[in-house]
């Protein structure tokens, strides 16, 4: 018996799993049908289907139409092929709006398919009322139907934000990072997102920590530092010594690493330290330069053979014109200079290398480099937190932290455009296990993730999180995504091209927003990661409008497709495309730029060159528009 009249379908016809065929029934030939007062197309592809059975209502999700939909066993029989449709099945639901995910008991032949009202949609998906739901637009088709995402799902069991170039990626991330960070509904939400390119610090002025390389403090930034010596060995290794040639030299300067250590825990006490745990990747200060300056001398410098003593103190150093020796300076990472190997003294002693020497000179020269150029300021001259020769600091890592995670801003951006391109996945990987070891040795505390959670956003994923190489990011997140669930740490995964993630930590995402991807790779990496089995709604993929995106997992009660709610054009990252030609010209035009507009005569190229040599992208002219012609002032940094 046909329960409802204008919501019946058709009939069950074949069970395979959760796969369901359907025949339509002859009174649905229009293809139109109208349900209180509204009307719904029947058959289209992502639209929900219900089974009543009982006191429940299974809910299934169309994926096939027309003679593809026939079920292979009954193709060559069916004169109507046309009149079929395949159901995904999903959830069951009370007829009181419960509803929950997974299926208690299957169809059968010849039970009822009916259409899913808006009605019904409205009680599936969630009231907004409760805080735990969090808005991130509303269901593409029903304007009046919000779609509510579950935070306590979202956060903690990870999320990915997919989509090719230009589909909305950034603008959809920075509308539910400003839901997830309203301070009416979530007033101790803590945030982190990774910012490899600078986009995201216009769009969370005044409720946002900006921390950056060569920061702009007048515009409120601040200067983004990551202390060498909280790094552990191969962390330091990677980044100031680079590959070793033998393990001798490697267990060398561990060994040297740790005296150091060693020494500065005995003359400046701290907490949790003692001498039986202290180990060489303990954050422990220690001067680095000095380090460098003592290598150095022993492995590259010349020594009188012959004198008396200690041949360590024995150092021929070069003289200036003054007859000054030219010990070099450890502080500015100026090398000494040493005598000439086959130069004799005036005593007739012969200079010569330390025995048995380690092999490290090019590395030692590089490092020295390092230590020099300013682009590695933020790393091996942090500020504060830069140590003297015993290992005195002005702050020490709590304050870092407390900067980073313990203000009373919501978000922190850690803007990484600044970083140079050949250490950025190693620092993105030691930002990672930092903050994923602290929250794990603070789980029990008040600051750490059980008690705050924790959500980091990770642009870019795919330059850092690459299945071709086994990084320390992509390390350190295959942790994160498989056991931060427990301290209160959250992942969410953004990136242009899943096919180049990790798939442990794509299949580790319990949310997807997907957004338009053409390529068919990158299609069937999300297929294969998705919760649900829905390979016919992932087809819809190249299709969706830019801000469209199709939202699966954990942290909705139903598969949904989803216009995403748009943030106020001054609070939008900065990554939209560069005008070509406005379609509002001349003093209309709000972009300054394009190739439909003149530009000022005699452009200031050195600006250009300024800002190339220094690295630093920020602006040093206010763009101004008179009579249609852009024009530029300097202003002030």
């Amino acid at each position: 018996m046909i329960q409802n009249k204008s919501t019946y379908l058709g009939t069950i016809q074949d069970v395979n799993g959760t796969t369901v065929g359907v025949t339509l029934s002859n009174e649905s030939l229009s293809g139109l049908t109208y349900v209180d007062g509204e009307g719904y197309r029947i058959g289209q592809i992502g639209s929900f289907v219900k089974i009543p059975i009982g006191y429940i209502d299974l809910f299934g999700v169309v994926t096939q139409v027309g003679a593809s939909a026939v079920p292979e066993n009954k193709s060559i029989n069916q004169p109507y092929g046309n009149r079929w449709l395949t159901i995904q099945l999903i959830g069951e639901g009370q007829r009181t709006g419960k509803f929950e995910r997974g299926i208690s008991q299957y169809p059968t032949i010849g039970d009822e398919v009916h259409l899913v009202s808006e009605n019904d949609l409205r009680k599936i998906y969630g009231q907004p009322s409760r805080p735990y739901f969090v808005k991130v637009g509303h269901i593409a088709g029903a304007e009046s139907i919000s779609a509510l995402v579950d935070v306590n799902k979202l956060v903690t069991r990870h999320s990915a934000v997919v989509g090719t170039t230009g589909a909305g990626k950034s603008t959809t991330v920075a509308g539910i990072i400003s839901a997830l960070s309203d301070s009416n509904n979530y007033p101790s939400s803590r945030i982190i997102i990774l910012d490899i390119h600078g986009e995201y610090g216009q769009a969370f002025k005044g409720k946002a920590n900006i921390f950056r390389v060569n920061a702009n403090v007048k515009s409120g930034e601040n200067e983004l530092y990551l202390p060498f010596w909280a790094l552990n060995f191969e962390e330091l290794s990677e980044i100031s010594f680079g590959s070793f040639n033998t393990d001798k030299d490697r267990n060398i300067v561990l060994e040297r690493i740790l005296e150091k250590k060693r020494a500065s825990v005995a003359k400046y006490k701290l907490k949790g330290v003692t001498s039986n745990n202290l180990n060489v990747d303990a954050p422990i200060p220690f001067s680095l330069n000095h380090l460098w300056y003592e290598l150095y001398t022993e492995t590259l410098g010349k020594y009188y053979a012959k004198k008396p003593g200690n041949p360590k103190d024995n150092i021929a150093y070069e003289t200036d014109l003054k007859g000054v020796e030219i010990k070099g300076d450890p502080l500015n990472a100026i090398p000494p200079i040493f005598k000439k190997i086959n130069t004799n003294s005036a005593n007739g002693q012969i200079v010569n290398y330390l025995p048995d020497t380690l092999n490290i000179g090019q590395q030692l020269q590089a490092l020295g480099a390092k230590l020099r150029v300013p682009r590695y300021d933020f790393i091996f001259k942090p500020g504060d937190w830069l140590p003297k020769e015993d290992g005195q600091i002005t702050k020490d890592l709590d304050k870092l932290f407390q900067s980073w995670v313990g203000s009373d801003k919501p978000i922190t951006i850690l803007d990484l455009s600044g970083v140079p391109i050949d250490i950025l996945n190693t620092i993105v990987g030691i930002v990672l296990r930092i903050m994923y070891e602290g929250m794990f040795w603070a789980r029990r505390l008040s600051q750490g993730g059980r008690e705050r959670p924790l959500l980091i956003v990770m642009e870019e994923a795919h330059n850092y999180l690459n299945d071709n190489f086994k990084g320390l990011a992509s390390t350190v997140v295959q942790r994160i995504v498989k056991e931060g669930r427990k301290y209160g740490i959250g992942a969410m995964i953004v990136s242009q091209r899943p096919s180049e993630i990790n798939s442990t930590i794509l299949s580790q995402c319990g949310t997807f927003f997907a957004m338009r991807l053409a390529n068919a790779t990158d299609r069937g990496h999300i297929t294969a990661a998705l919760p649900d089995n829905l390979d016919g709604l992932t087809n819809m993929l190249p299709i969706l409008r830019t801000g469209e995106a199709i939202i699966v997992g954990e942290a909705v009660k139903l598969p949904m497709r989803t216009l995403i709610e748009v943030p106020p054009k001054d609070k939008r990252p900065d990554s939209q495309d560069p005008t070509i030609y406005s379609e509002e010209q001349g003093e209309k035009s709000q972009q300054p730029g394009g190739w439909g507009i003149p530009m000022e005569p005699n452009p200031n190229f050195e600006e250009f060159v300024e800002v190339w040599r220094g690295q630093n992208p920020l602006p040093s002219r206010v763009f101004t528009k008179e009579k249609g012609v852009i024009k530029s002032k300097s202003k002030q940094k």
